[in-house]
């Protein structure tokens, strides 16, 4: 009788796992969609961007490079997060003179284009980040991006 009833347990637990790995192999992999998009933008000053980031649902990341006018230029990563039509991130750049800095980045899309926010830089536990209780500007911006088409 214990023979019979082991022999039961067993199958049962048998059983129990080949329905878990049958459950765990049909599960879809969810599959993210990003999308590259490479923008360029010109200031008043004739200092040019560039900005090419991936983009999926609610996240962004990329590369980003400033140059000021003929000798000087910021390079970097740029990364962070969406919110309906914000994209509020991070600049992580060497400067020109060879320096590593990190820079908030908000940018607001309006009219497939990225407009470049200004905004009170604070830091919260060592890193720099915009002060929550000012609101960001995207009037008179120094930089409005435009789609490179491929």
């Amino acid at each position: 009788m214990k023979k019979i009833k082991r022999y039961v347990v067993a199958q049962s637990i048998a059983l129990f796992g080949i329905v878990l790995l049958l459950i765990g192999c049909n599960q879809k992999e969810k599959k993210v969609i990003e999308k590259q998009v490479v923008y360029q933008a010109i200031s008043t000053n004739k200092d040019t961007a560039v900005l090419s980031i991936v983009i999926n649902k609610d996240r962004f990341y990329g590369q980003y490079e400033i140059k000021y006018g003929e000798t000087t230029k910021d390079s970097g990563s740029i990364k962070g997060n969406i919110k309906k039509d914000v994209y509020l991130g991070e600049f992580y750049c060497r400067t020109y003179g060879g320096d590593l800095k990190r820079v908030p980045i908000s940018l607001l899309k309006k009219d497939n284009k990225l407009i470049l926010g200004k905004g009170v830089i604070t830091t919260y536990l060592g890193l720099p980040c915009f002060a929550p209780d000012i609101p960001i500007s995207y009037a008179d911006a120094e930089f409005i991006f435009q789609e490179i088409k491929k």
